[in-house]
């Protein structure tokens, strides 16, 4: 029943919002495209982040097609810009005008142009919605033998906003086979019809391995554990900055270090102990740091997909210290491949098995050493460009032909 009232609503307003579309479809007929394009990407953002990096992969691996790239939100630095403009297809950034809340009119009416723009198109062509809250928006607009294609990395807001606008999506990835369970519970509680489900496919999150499978160096008697991520409330850096702090009043031998832009969730103990490497654009950098910083990948998210940074520390054989959220457990085996925590609300208890975790480290080096080969082993098995590559560019040509 929830489904239906949410689609009655969306439909309402489509009807309010009418004269806007109608009047950017008048200015997209008037100013059209200069040339024809296969696939049309909307993104929210180009910066730092897990998602985009995704993102960035996901148009690399479609360089032999034409392709137009549109962000709609104000990224917060270039970030994983140039990693966009290396696929070699037009970047379009809409964002000044359609994330703007005091002229929320614009919004509107680029969806009629956009909207213009993509029926106009006069072979197939393919419109792909990676955590686009403009692109849903857009979708009903698209022409119906259009096909669309949704991207979805968790189980959080974007998985109720996107209820209404379900029908419009050929096709739905996700990266988590636990957040596909999530979403199949949910489309049994909001009255989703059963058959949407068969549209969700799974492609795991891909990444560039390193040339060679390099052995970890443990320094004896030190543990150098990192944090890498966003500040946002789901990744919780503040759970992290207080592990660190509780580390040492145990008196144990750790070396903490932070990457991203959290300085605002960090203590005064954490500045004056810590490091702190602040936003790293620089892939060679940051996969230098991990070898070097990151003998512990430390996660303390309460929600997550798959996250990338798991993925990129296992290939350079960081030990994995993670909440059980999201695909973390389908990968992370304890004492194979790194420890779960036990909960994933119960910070006082995460806060306590931390402190476990690392003595029986410092206590094994041996164990150390196993985890950390067994993690370069499956990294190398399961985590490689090559497959997520070919798996979108085989999703993106079947809706293609």
């Amino acid at each position: 029943m929830g489904y239906w009232l949410l689609i009655l609503k969306r439909m309402l307003e489509d009807i309010l919002i009418f004269p806007f579309v109608w009047l950017g479809r008048r200015k997209a007929m008037q100013f059209p495209l200069d040339k024809a394009y296969d696939i049309f990407f909307f993104f929210p953002f180009h910066h730092i982040g897990g998602a985009e990096k995704v993102h960035a992969n996901v148009v690399n691996a479609l360089r032999g097609k034409k392709a137009l790239i549109i962000f709609t939100r104000r990224s917060k630095e270039e970030g994983f810009l140039s990693e966009f403009k290396h696929s070699g297809h037009q970047i379009m950034d809409i964002s000044a005008l359609t994330d703007n809340k005091f002229r929320y009119w614009n919004n509107l009416y680029y969806r009629g142009i956009f909207s213009g723009y993509i029926n106009a198109q006069k072979q197939k062509t393919v419109v792909f919605n990676g955590h686009s809250n403009f692109a849903y928006k857009l979708s009903p607009w698209i022409r119906k033998d259009i096909s669309q294609i949704e991207l979805i990395h968790s189980f959080n807001s974007f998985s109720y906003i996107r209820i209404p606008f379900i029908p419009f999506y050929k096709e739905t990835v996700m990266i988590s086979q636990n957040r596909i369970n999530d979403h199949l519970e949910q489309y049994k509680k909001w009255g989703v019809p059963s058959h949407f489900t068969s549209r969700i496919n799974y492609i795991v999150n891909g990444i560039e391995l390193p040339e060679h499978k390099e052995a970890r160096h443990f320094e004896k008697g030190r543990l150098r554990i990192m944090y890498v991520g966003r500040g946002t409330p789901e990744k919780r850096v503040r759970l992290a900055a207080v592990i660190a702090s509780e580390l040492r009043k145990l008196q144990l031998p750790i070396e903490m270090s932070f990457v991203g832009d959290v300085a605002h969730e960090l203590r005064e103990d954490n500045v004056a102990h810590d490091v702190y490497y602040g936003n790293i654009e620089d892939q060679g950098v940051l996969h230098n740091l991990y070898k070097q910083r990151a003998d512990i990948l430390l996660i303390t998210s309460s929600e997550e997909g798959f996250p990338m940074v798991v993925e990129e520390a296992m290939a350079r054989g960081s030990i994995i210290m993670a909440t059980p959220v999201g695909d973390l457990p389908v990968h992370v085996k304890q004492e194979l491949n790194g420890f779960l925590f036990s909960v994933v609300d119960d910070e006082a208890r995460i806060i306590e098995e931390a402190g476990q975790f690392v003595k029986r480290l410092l206590l094994d080096p041996e164990l150390c050493r196993s985890i950390s080969r067994n993690n370069i082993e499956y990294a190398f098995e399961n985590f490689g460009l090559l497959n997520f590559e070919n798996r979108y560019r085989e999703l993106i040509e079947s809706c293609l032909h």
